[in-house]
C-alpha cells in the first residue's frame, strides 16, 4: 500500500505501536547496555519516556497531525529519564516543531521535522558521542531528506528511515570502541530503531493493527509496579510548611480567640482567554497563605484549583490567588460572627442556624467582594517568602537520603543507575522550593541531562552542578556556603565533586570482558569512576583490588556507604583490612541503604 501524507490520527497509531515495540523488547534493549551491572536500563528508561508520551497523546487526541506531535513531545519532554529519554524527547520535540501548523505532511515534510528533530538532539547534549542513538537519529534523518526528494509515498519514505537507522545501528560499533569490545550495538540506537519499526508496521499494516495499536496497554501495570516505577521525594523537615490546625467553634472557645476569622472558599479557574496562566507552584501558595491563615486545603486538578483557607487578611489571599487564574464560586464567612450567633442561641437554648454564607460568582469585583480598595494581581514572588537558596539531590537508599537531607539539601529524589528521576520530577521539585537560586545534584551522569533539561524548562534560577555519583554529590553539598553568592557557590561545589574519587561494588549480570579484565557473571566488580578496575568471585578481593587503584592518586579521608546488601561480617573485615593496609587514611562508615551495590567509597 501508499500514502501521500500522513494526519494526527495516522501519527498516534505511529507512536502507539512504536511504544508497544519498544515496550516489548525492553529487556533485549537492557541487555544491551556496556557495563554488566543488574541495573543498567536504557530500554526502561525510554520505555518509561515514551509511556508518557503516548499518555499525553491519548489524552489529546487530535487528526491535526502539528497538534498530535505537540502531545507527544510534551508528554515526552514531561516523562524524560536517563540520557536516553531525554535525547528521544529531543528528537521528537524539533520534529513536533516542524509540523506544528501542518494538519498533514508528505514526505518533504516529514523528513524536515526528522532532520530538524535531530539539529534539537544535538545542541542538547553538551558533548555529543557518536555511535550512540545520535549517530543513528542523524543518519536515518539525513538519508530521509535526500529520499524524500525521489518519493511521495510515505510508507516507502519510512521504510526506508527505519532501515537506514537500523544500518547505522549496526555501525555504532565501529565507532565507539568499547560497543565492538564487548560486542553489542548502542543500546540506545537499537531502542529508536524498535519506535521506527513500530511506525512502519503501521503504516503497512494499518487496517488490520489500528485496534490493537489503540488497546495499548500504558495504564494496565500492577499497582506495585507503578508505585515502584515512581521516584520518591524525601524532603527535609524544614523545607515543609507545618500542619495545619483547623479553627475550633465550640462553644467553650472565647470569641476574640478565633484568630483567622474568614473562611474562604473558592476556585482557580486557570483557563484565561487572552494570556497564559502562571505556573501554578502549590508548595510555595501554601507557605503564602499560612503567614495569614490555617485550615489550608489546596487541590489542583488541570485547569481548575478548589481553595480553602481560614485567614485573617481575605484581599492577599485573593491577590496571590488572582495571579494564576480567575476567580470563582467564592464562599466567605465571618466566623467571630458565626460564633457570637453560636454563643446567643445556646445561652438562649434555642437551635442554632449558621450565618449564611455569601455565595458569590466569579463576575463579582472584589471591591464588592471586601468593600475595601480593588484587589491589584500581585506576582507570586512578591507575596512568597523566598528562601536565598534551595538544593535538591538524587539519591537511592534511605541511609544517603538522610545524609543528604542533614546537610542543607531540601528535597531527595529517589533515583540513581535505576529507575532515573524524569525532567517532570526535577521540575516539580524545583517549583515545589520558594527558593531564589536552586541548585541540582544529579549524582549519576545518566541523569544530568534531565536535570539540565527541567532547569531549562522550569523558568527559575537553577544551577545544575554535574555531579555524576554519590560520593561527588556529598562533596560538592560539604563545600556548600550558606552566606556566599550563588556564582561562588556554584564553582565551589564543581570543584569540590572533581576532587573526590569514587568507587563502587557490585555484581555481574554476564559474561564479558572489557579493558582488559575478564568478567564472569555472579562476580563482584570493582568500579572506579567509570572504569572497572577488578572483578572476583570474593567480594573482600574485589573491594581490595578497588581501594589499591583508588589509592594511586593519594588521599586522606575515606567514606564507606554500606547497601542494603552489605552484611556486618564483611563490613567489619573490609574496615580492618583498610586500616591495616592504609593507616594513614581517615576511615569513616556510615549505613547508605542503596541497593545493588554493597559498597560506595569516596575518598578525599
Amino acid at each position: 500500500m501508499s500514502k501521500r501524507s500522513i494526519n494526527g490520527s495516522d501519527f498516534t497509531a505511529m507512536a502507539l505501536l512504536g511504544a508497544e515495540y519498544l515496550e516489548r523488547n525492553v529487556d533485549r534493549v537492557n541487555a544491551l547496555n556496556v557495563f554488566p551491572v543488574p541495573d543498567g536500563d536504557t530500554g526502561t528508561n525510554m520505555n518509561l519516556t515514551i509511556v508518557s508520551g503516548v499518555r499525553e497523546l491519548r489524552n489529546k487526541p487530535s487528526a491535526h497531525l502539528g497538534k498530535a506531535a505537540e502531545a507527544l513531545s510534551k508528554g515526552l519532554l514531561m516523562g524524560a529519564r536517563g540520557n536516553s529519554g531525554v535525547i528521544l524527547s529531543q528528537l521528537f520535540r524539533g520534529f513536533a516543531r516542524s509540523l506544528a501548523n501542518l494538519e498533514e505532511a508528505g514526505t518533504l515534510q516529514i523528513a524536515a521535522a526528522f532532520q530538524n528533530g535531530v539539529d534539537m538532539a544535538y545542541k542538547a547534549v553538551v558533548k555529543p558521542v557518536e555511535g550512540t542513538i545520535l549517530t543513528v537519529a542523524r543518519e536515518a534523518a539525513k538519508h530521509a531528506v535526500q529520499y524524500a526528494r525521489r518519493t511521495s509515498d510515505v510508507v516507502e519514505l519510512m521504510q526506508e528511515i527505519h532501515a537506514k537507522a537500523n544500518e547505522a545501528l549496526q555501525r555504532t560499533p565501529d565507532l565507539l570502541p568499547v560497543l565492538k569490545q564487548v560486542g553489542v550495538v548502542d543500546s540506545g540506537g537499537q531502542g529508536l530503531v524498535y519506535i521506527y519499526e513500530g511506525f512502519v508496521q503501521y503504516l503497512t499494516h494499518s487496517g488490520t493493527i489500528q485496534e490493537k495499536v489503540f488497546a495499548f496497554p500504558s495504564e494496565a501495570a500492577a499497582p506495585e509496579e507503578v508505585a515502584a516505577a515512581q521516584p520518591v521525594a524525601a524532603i527535609r523537615p524544614s523545607a515543609v510548611g507545618k500542619p495545619s490546625v483547623p479553627t475550633s467553634a465550640q462553644s467553650k472557645l472565647a470569641t476574640e480567640d478565633i484568630e483567622f476569622l474568614y473562611d474562604m472558599e473558592f476556585f482557580i479557574n486557570r483557563k484565561i482567554s487572552g494570556k497564559p496562566a502562571t505556573f501554578f507552584n502549590e508548595y510555595a501558595f501554601k507557605k503564602a497563605l499560612e503567614k495569614d491563615g490555617d485550615s489550608i486545603l489546596v487541590i489542583a486538578d488541570d485547569d481548575i484549583i478548589k481553595v480553602h483557607v481560614h485567614s485573617r487578611k481575605p484581599g492577599d489571599v485573593l491577590n496571590l490567588a488572582m495571579a494564576y487564574g480567575e476567580l470563582t464560586g467564592f464562599h466567605i464567612l465571618n466566623m467571630r460572627e458565626q460564633h457570637r450567633d453560636l454563643l446567643e442561641h445556646e445561652a438562649a437554648a434555642e437551635p442554632f442556624a449558621p450565618v449564611p454564607e455569601y455565595a458569590l460568582t466569579g463576575d463579582i469585583s472584589s471591591t464588592e467582594l471586601l468593600a475595601g480598595p480593588a484587589a491589584q494581581v500581585v506576582a507570586p514572588e512578591e507575596l512568597h517568602e523566598l528562601a536565598p537558596f534551595g538544593i535538591v539531590a538524587v539519591a537511592l537508599g534511605e541511609g544517603i537520603a538522610n545524609i543528604f537531607l542533614s546537610n542543607e539539601v531540601d528535597i531527595v529524589l529517589s533515583g540513581g543507575q535505576t529507575m532515573n528521576p524524569s525532567t517532570e520530577d526535577f521540575v516539580n521539585a524545583i517549583e515545589s522550593l520558594p527558593a531564589e537560586h536552586i541548585y541540582l545534584l544529579p549524582n549519576n551522569s545518566n541523569i544530568i541531562l534531565a536535570a539540565e533539561q527541567a532547569a531549562e524548562l522550569s523558568g527559575r534560577q537553577v544551577t545544575v552542578i554535574p555531579t555524576k555519583t554519590i560520593p561527588q554529590g556529598l562533596a560538592a553539598i560539604l563545600a556548600f556556603k550558606e552566606e556566599e553568592s550563588a556564582e561562588r557557590n556554584a564553582a565551589w561545589m564543581k570543584s569540590a565533586a572533581v576532587q573526590v574519587v569514587s568507587g563502587q561494588v557490585t555484581q555481574a549480570v554476564r559474561n564479558t570482558s572489557i579493558d582488559g579484565v575478564d568478567i564472569q557473571e555472579g562476580d563482584y566488580m570493582g568500579i572506579k569512576e567509570k572504569t572497572i578496575v577488578s572483578s572476583k568471585p570474593s567480594l573482600l578481593e574485589a573491594c581490595q583490588l578497588l581501594m589499591a587503584a583508588m589509592v594511586e592518586e593519594g588521599g586522606e579521608l575515606l567514606t564507606v556507604l554500606t547497601g542494603e546488601d552489605a552484611k556486618e561480617s564483611d563490613t567489619a573485615a573490609l574496615c580492618e583490612w583498610i586500616e591495616e593496609a592504609y593507616p594513614d587514611v581517615e576511615l569513616e562508615v556510615h549505613a547508605g541503604g542503596q541497593p545493588l551495590y554493597p559498597y560506595l567509597f569516596a575518598l578525599e
